[in-house]
């Protein structure tokens, strides 16, 4: 397991310490799944950007459509 030290303001700080607190878990804890939650998001948009490369526009705007009218928008 790597070590990570980082630098931030003091206010910002203290708000994830509270922030952790109130998850009852600790300041690094919280850092370490705020990071997996990020690479998670980041992963599913490059898996999306890559499935979107090989697509086809007309059948993606079709799903869209598909879509509106079956949620009413």
């Amino acid at each position: 397991m790597a070590t990570l030290t980082i630098r931030i303001p003091d206010d910002k700080h203290s708000r994830l310490k509270a922030l952790a607190s109130h998850r009852k878990i600790s300041v690094n804890k919280l850092i370490e799944e705020l990071s997996t939650q990020a690479l998670a998001e980041f992963d599913a948009e490059t898996r999306f950007r890559a499935m979107a490369a090989c697509g086809s526009v007309e059948k993606g705007l079709s799903v869209l459509n598909k879509l509106d009218a079956h949620f009413g928008s």
